[in-house]
Formats: C-alpha cells, sequence, structure tokens
C-alpha cells in the first residue's frame, strides 16, 4: 500500500518523512519539495505525475541516493540513506537500486550482454556467476538471442529492454524509473509497460515512475501527484 499521508507502519520498504529539497539560484531559494512523506510497500508500483518543474524527478534521484534533501530523511528497507557517507551511498546504490532512465545510457562500443554486466563488474561475483546473471536478465526481458549485439544494432525499444535487463541484473530491491518510453513510439512503449508490469506482478519487484504520459501511468497500484513541490494521493488503480 501507498501512503502520502506519514501515517505509513513500520514495515514500509520505502519510508520519506518531511522531506524537503532546496535550490539556491543567485540571490533566490527555490523550494523544490515541501515536507513529503511516503510509504511504499515491497511490490508496490507507484507513478508519480505533474507538470515539468514539479519536483518528480529530484525526488526520483533523492529515492535512489543521486542527490540529499535540505531536510528531512528517506529510510529504505530499514537504512537511512540520508545520513550515509558518500562511499557507504555509492555502495549501498549498487547493491539496492536499479535506475531506468528515458535516456538508454547503453555503452556504444559495448555488446548488450557487457552493456547489461556491468553493474556485477563490481561485486565479487565469479565470471561464470557474472554470465548467469546477465543470460537470467536478458531472458527477463526477452533478448536471449541479442546477447551480442551492438546498441546500434537494436531498435530503441531492443535498447531500452537492455538498459532495464542492466537494471536487474543485480537483482536490486527497487527500481527507479525516469519517463521509461518517453523516447519511443507507442508499440514500444507499450512493450516496455508490459515488462514492468510482469517484473512487479511475476518477480515481486518494487518500482517508482516517473511518467508523463497517463496509459502507462494505468498501470500503476497507485499513481501520486506532484504539484509545487507537494506530494498528493491521486486514483487508486488497482487494489
Amino acid at each position: 500500500m501507498v501512503r502520502v499521508d506519514g501515517r505509513g507502519n513500520g514495515d514500509s520498504l520505502v519510508r520519506v518523512r518531511d522531506l524537503d529539497k532546496k535550490y539556491q539560484r543567485g540571490s533566490e531559494e527555490i523550494d523544490v519539495l515541501q515536507g513529503l512523506n511516503l510509504d511504499v510497500d515491497k511490490g508496490d508500483f507507484v507513478a508519480f505525475m505533474g507538470p515539468s518543474g514539479s519536483g518528480k524527478t529530484t525526488l526520483l534521484n533523492l529515492l535512489g541516493g543521486l542527490d540529499l534533501p535540505t531536510a528531512g530523511n528517506i529510510t529504505v528497507a530499514g537504512d537511512e540513506i540520508t545520513r550515509m557517507s558518500a562511499g557507504k551511498l555509492t555502495a549501498w546504490r549498487a547493491r539496492h537500486v536499479g535506475f531506468i532512465f528515458q535516456m538508454y545510457n547503453l555503452i556504444p562500443v559495448l555488446t548488450a550482454f557487457q552493456n547489461v554486466e556491468l553493474p556485477l563488474l563490481l561485486t565479487k561475483l565469479s565470471k561464470s556467476d557474472r554470465r548467469r546473471h546477465v543470460e537470467t536478465a536478458l531472458g527477463i526481458v526477452g533478448l536471449s538471442d541479442r546477447l551480442d549485439h551492438y546498441p546500434r544494432q537494436l531498435s530503441g525499444g531492443q535498447e531500452q529492454r537492455v538498459a532495464i535487463a542492466r537494471a536487474i541484473v543485480a537483482d536490486p530491491t527497487f527500481l527507479l524509473c525516469d519517463e521509461p518510453t518517453g523516447d519511443l513510439d507507442r508499440k514500444s512503449a507499450e512493450e516496455v509497460m508490459v515488462l514492468i508490469d510482469r517484473l512487479v506482478n511475476e518477480h515481486g519487484k518494487t518500482v517508482l515512475m516517473v511518467t508523463h504520459d497517463p496509459r502507462a501511468a494505468e498501470r500503476a497500484h497507485a499513481v501520486l501527484h506532484l504539484d509545487k513541490g507537494v506530494l498528493v494521493e491521486g486514483a487508486r488503480v488497482t487494489a
């Protein structure tokens, strides 16, 4: 279950309390996020919507430990990430967060296999174990026959699926998706959303997604709206 009132129980996978984020622009202080509370349980699929500049991507960056809040705290699976040192935060991200962006961020000179393997190079897994993990991840996204293909040999939808395989290969605690269908045609976007849906429903993944696409948001368990830095609950999409 997803809550934005700060009354969630202590068992929530993601727990956000009184989160503020301010930026300084010259002499002006910009309030990007103001007093956000959020509880997300394991296996939830949450979509964040709102106008450009409402703080959606900022919130995702804070949840993924890519940025630090001005005030408040974030706890994920019992770890309070807002108090971690930079070194610990880097290690925490590698273990717990899978990022999926609008731009696939694949390395052109590496094959699909090598792109997906990248996060595992930071682990102590053996070469054979890494291969097994990569082949499993590419199998889940339906690209077992594209292991040796380079990004230029793939369609946009296939590139995004490689990026998703890379995000799930280390079995992260949750996935953060920033406009995952924003650069795709309608057919490819639908295929990617079906895949994300499967990751939630068949593999038990927890997904937090920023999107402008109402069709993508329809697949989420809950839709939350950000407006001028304030988070409000929208319609519950599924039980």
